[in-house]
């Protein structure tokens, strides 16, 4: 369990038909936890949509001034127009009129012009300086900066693709983004504490992931993956059957605080799911037992500071390696990289595969080398021509 966190024991049925269904097994006690998560939850949700809302508010306030001060130079206008003005110079005596600047008429009032114009100044006047407080208003207080900065984040949103989607930005989410970004992956986090989006290095959404407007609008369509990083296991089996229902090709990696949701997760449609506590564990001891083996893989993987990396390539149809032997690929002479392993069709891992192990489309290598050679590798697993 992190620092900070809240845990909750919501058991998951094992059939998942819908996500209405994944609540009625809880027991009494559970239900009460439940309870108290989704209180917070709806605390942050009535938070972010009183945000929305009053950012919409001032928006549609500086639009209703802007049109009242734009009704009110088309009347006097007009006004001016049947007073015997031409166009131009009734433009220019209605905007020196409500702006009060003090020019003396362009033409001689008679009585209904300045009955005309009285009215005109208490009208426009008056209009002039509301629009002028709500917009300074609005600038003061940030809400017409933060209405800019949204549209332009959903904009890079929509031109991105290829990213991942961080659902969850917690401890979790955090060290996934931190990771993607470090290995050159665009990442997109969606979140729905307004604080914690605001702290995000990344572009980002506020928003309940368990809603399909806000995967939409995180760019699920044209993702690589899905990362369900949320504190409660039945919040990531709405995420992954929401991803899974829009998207059936996607990669959905699932976040699991207890062994007993792992397969149900599996079953909603996560490609793959991490309990972060049992890693940890097991990585703790694989540590105590073999620390250099495991500080091996750490700087492989994730430091960075050797030469050589370990990556997948998938050989894909076409490829002058599918339908060859890893002998008659030569692999290791041509790209200089060397296979630890490949996963054939059916899933299987064969490590430190025979020279005689035939390739075919689909399957996965394995790989240990510089970036250099890696990229050969990728290369050559590309479809010839």
């Amino acid at each position: 369990m992190f620092a900070g966190e809240h845990r909750c024991h919501i058991d998951v049925p094992d059939e998942v038909p819908s996500p209405t269904s994944l609540w009625h097994s809880c027991s009494p006690a559970r239900l009460a936890d439940g309870a108290r998560g989704r209180g917070a939850r709806g605390l942050l949700e009535r938070e972010t949509a009183g945000s929305e809302n009053c950012l919409v508010s001032n928006v549609r306030r500086i639009q209703l001034a802007l049109g009242l001060v734009l009704g009110v130079i088309l009347a006097g206008t007009i006004g001016y127009v049947v007073l015997g003005f031409g166009v131009l110079d009734a433009v220019y005596q209605t905007v020196t009129t409500i702006t009060t600047v003090g020019f003396r008429e362009i033409h001689p009032l008679d009585v209904a012009g300045k009955i005309f114009t009285i009215v005109l100044i208490l009208a426009g006047v008056g209009t002039v300086l509301y629009a002028f407080g709500v917009v300074i208003e609005t600038l003061v207080e940030g809400h017409l900066r933060r209405h800019f900065e949204r549209r332009r984040m959903e904009r890079n949103i929509a031109r991105m693709t290829g990213h991942t989607i961080v659902c969850g930005w917690g401890r979790v989410g955090r060290a996934v983004g931190s990771y993607l970004s470090g290995q050159g992956a665009d990442v997109v986090v969606v979140d729905l504490d307004p604080e914690r989006v605001a702290q995000t290095p990344y572009p980002a959404l506020v928003g309940d992931v368990t809603d399909d407007d806000v995967l939409r609008k995180a760019g699920l369509m044209r993702a690589r993956a899905l990362v369900a990083a949320i504190n409660t296991d039945a919040e990531n089996v709405y995420v992954t059957l929401s991803a899974r229902a829009l998207r059936p090709d996607l990669v959905i990696v699932a976040r699991a605080r207890t062994e007993e949701s792992e397969p149900k997760l599996l079953r909603a449609g996560a490609t793959r799911v991490v309990n972060p506590q049992r890693i940890g564990g097991q990585r703790i001891a694989a540590a105590a037992l073999q620390p250099n083996v495991v500080e091996f893989l750490d700087v492989v993987m994730h430091d960075g500071s050797l030469e050589f990396r370990l990556e997948e390539v998938s050989i894909r149809p076409g490829s002058r390696l599918a339908g060859r032997t890893l002998d008659q690929a030569d692999v290791g002479e041509t790209t200089g990289a060397l296979v630890l392993a490949l996963r054939d069709g059916d899933g299987g891992f064969v490590a430190n595969p025979p020279s005689q192990t035939p390739l075919a489309a689909g399957y996965v290598l394995i790989a240990i080398g510089t970036q250099q050679q890696l990229s050969a590798l990728t290369t050559a697993a590309l479809p010839a021509g």
